[in-house]
């Protein structure tokens, strides 16, 4: 049994290190984060650059922009020193003093919030991988919600998503392993792995009658940041399933093509943000800038100085003003909520779809000195017209459910037109316009059948989007 002498020691040296630390000792010198790339267009010269790589980031604070110190907690500290001396004395088991220490830094930021956490060297290195754009695992976005590993979105193509893995799923095992009670870190370790090595998770879903057991294997996970394809002669469609540091580039390249292929200016676009987790800020204020020539784009709030930012738009419009429809779904969030809220309150584009995920909070990765990192949530956002996302998100002007739909092939195909009647009269200008196009090479459109069933949502958008584009050419003609 420990000796009351080499306790009261114990206790004495280890408080008194952790006080001289938090008052007086001098603070060591921490690199700084890598700064993002980012479109130089996107972000005003006299606007700070967000300088975190991940999840809509705020620029580090630093000691001369914190809040004033307050008086120590010694009454707190000295319980905390005392559970720390019971468990490394007591506890069935021996633990490394790191240990205590890190999991103590874990708990420390894990209740905070959902967002808030405490990264090894590994998850470190891991989480600046997801930055720009591959990593091992299943290629799934996760968060902690009261103790179990709650899905965000799947990514694209990823096993994940193949394997049939919504968001809003609620992993309850990893392996046969329960993940209550485990950190969101660790369950991510777990996900996470080689490529080609096999893994199981159990997932309860709404409306399910029992658990979901999946079987994956585990891939590279590439993440194409932007996808973009015609839908109809004038008419693009534009996918961003994470705002990464290059996404911004990417958008402008995409525009290029759609363009290109219309062979002028776009009629209109869908710009897609379904099952966008978020990602890095900068991606997202370059998305928004360029729908917007002038006027805010997103603010922040927050208790340090670094942490209130305001982002302005500058021209061009890269679409020239043509209509623009964006659409969401529960599975997107953060930077993908800072785009739609900016794009929405501007008046700029016609949200669709479904109620986003409702993350209005900002994370800062602060690099420590022994290669690991906090993520810790610095400050809340704001869209242009004051709004609060937190917990509350986007409501799309239109919304549409979440529906699949069949082709009703065999019915009301008995129809009779005039066309199909005997000795019917031909149009004669139809005539005349089929005989001066022949020869002409023409882009076939989208078959709406197939889009329908395919992509309900992008079906819908598609429809609105040519009212749209209809009624801006008629309000313009002479």
């Amino acid at each position: 049994m420990s000796s009351p002498i080499r306790h009261t020691l114990f206790l004495g040296s280890l408080l008194g290190a952790i006080a001289s630390t938090l008052v007086g000792a001098e603070e060591p010198t921490v690199p700084p984060p890598t700064t993002p790339a980012v479109t130089p267009s996107s972000v005003p010269a006299t606007a700070p650059t967000p300088t975190s790589p991940v999840n809509a980031q705020a620029g580090t604070p630093t000691p001369s922009s914190a809040p004033a110190a307050t008086p120590l907690p010694l009454d707190d500290i000295r319980v905390f020193v005392e559970v720390f001396h019971k468990v490394k004395s007591d506890y069935v088991e021996a633990v490394s003093d790191k240990k205590l220490l890190e999991n103590a830094i874990q708990g420390m930021l894990a209740g905070l919030d959902p967002h808030s956490t405490y990264l090894d060297a590994e998850a470190y290195e891991e989480l600046q991988e997801g930055t720009t754009g591959e990593f091992g695992g299943l290629g799934i976005e996760v968060g902690a919600e009261d103790g179990v590993i709650k899905v965000i979105t799947p990514i694209d193509d990823s096993p994940a998503a193949k394997a049939g893995v919504l968001a809003g799923d609620t992993i309850v095992r990893i392996d046969g392993t329960p993940v209550r009670g485990m950190s969101l870190n660790d369950s991510i370790k777990k996900m996470r792995g080689k490529a080609g090595t096999k893994i199981e998770i159990t997932i309860v879903r709404e409306g399910a009658a029992k658990p979901i057991e999946l079987k994956l294997e585990r891939d590279v996970i590439k993440v194409q940041s932007v996808r973009s394809r015609s839908l109809e002669p004038g008419f693009g469609y534009i996918r961003i399933s994470a705002f990464q540091s290059h996404t911004g580039d990417d958008l402008v390249r995409a525009l290029d093509k759609l363009k290109g292929n219309a062979g002028g200016p776009l009629k209109g676009l869908i710009l897609d943000l379904r099952n966008n987790p978020g990602g890095v800020l900068g991606a997202a204020i370059a998305v928004s800038d360029a729908f917007l020539t002038s006027g805010k784009i997103v603010y922040t709030e927050g208790r340090v100085a670094d942490a209130k930012l305001e982002f302005e738009a500058k021209p061009p419009d890269l679409l020239g003003g043509a209509p623009l429809i964006v659409l969401v779904n529960e599975g997107s969030a953060s930077a993908s909520e800072i785009v739609a809220g900016a794009l929405q309150d501007r008046q700029r584009a016609v949200i669709m779809g479904r109620q986003t995920f409702g993350k209005g909070s900002v994370q800062t990765i602060l690099p420590l000195n022994n290669k690991t990192a906090i993520k810790i949530t610095t400050a809340r956002y704001f869209t242009p017209n004051g709004r609060s996302i937190q917990a509350e998100g986007i409501k799309p002007d239109i919304v549409i459910d979440k529906l699949k739909i069949a082709n009703a092939e065999g019915k009301n195909n008995h129809a009779i037109t005039e066309a199909q009647l005997e000795r019917h009269l031909d149009n004669p200008i139809k005539k005349d316009a089929a005989a001066k196009a022949k020869g002409d090479e023409v882009t076939a459109p989208t078959d709406p059948r197939a889009l329908a069933t395919k992509d309900y949502e992008v079906y819908e958008a598609l429809n609105m989007l040519k009212g749209m584009a209809l009624l801006k050419a008629r309000s313009t003609a002479p």
